[in-house]
């Protein structure tokens, strides 16, 4: 790995991401401002290595791996979080995460067999979202004196202005998903094949 800016900052932005689980899980409120200013610097700092990468051409076959993939835990962890502390259902949070680890898997072995991925605007709407309420839930967490928008402590938990965009999120989240595996199954079937040779060679050890 070539310890270029942008590679630097993708390496704090994934020891940022446990910190600001740790954080935000805190009782004090206090905890929370400082996770919130933690989840604010991690994110710049993927804005920034996009940024230097582009600008002084620092791109390395390192950072096209690790840049999406530490976005992802960045990002997974926080709405992971706000489920276990019962501002959102699980059943949302775990279609956005496991369909991102799937994208971000192609997009890696895409990259590694020398191919593109091709990103639809409906992923970009949905990244930007997803962003968004992020940002917006943790301002909301740190403004005493709002009402609880825990799930358990509302009457009709469906009708939150949280389970409500993240429900928007998880819609654009199933579209962008199948729309990827279409428009790249080219590099779907690729994989497939790869690993089916690797089960052939298993099996042909064992017997």
């Amino acid at each position: 790995m070539k310890y270029t800016i942008p590679n630097q900052l993708t390496i704090i932005r994934i020891v940022l991401t446990p910190v600001f689980v740790f954080l935000i899980l805190q009782p004090e409120p206090h905890y929370r401002l400082w996770a919130t200013v933690v989840y604010v610097v991690a994110s710049l700092t993927d804005w920034y290595d996009g940024y230097f990468a582009r600008r002084f051409n620092w791109v390395t076959r390192w950072g096209q791996f690790m840049d999406p993939l530490a976005d992802k835990l960045l990002v997974s962890s926080a709405l992971i979080v706000f489920a276990y502390l019962g501002y959102l259902y699980w059943w949302m949070v775990w279609t956005i995460v496991i369909r991102d680890f799937v994208v971000t898997g192609l997009r890696i072995f895409a990259l590694y067999i020398g191919k593109s991925i091709i990103t639809s605007i409906i992923a970009k709407y949905k990244t930007f979202l997803q962003m968004a309420f992020t940002f917006a839930l943790l301002l909301y967490m740190n403004i005493p004196g709002l009402p609880d928008v825990r799930l358990s402590a509302v009457q009709r938990p469906y009708l939150q202005w949280t389970t409500l965009t993240l429900g928007l999120v998880v819609l654009l989240t199933l579209i962008s998903g199948i729309q990827y595996l279409i428009v790249n199954r080219s590099h779907v079937a690729e994989l497939f094949r790869r690993l089916w040779r690797i089960i052939l060679k298993i099996f042909q050890k064992e017997s």
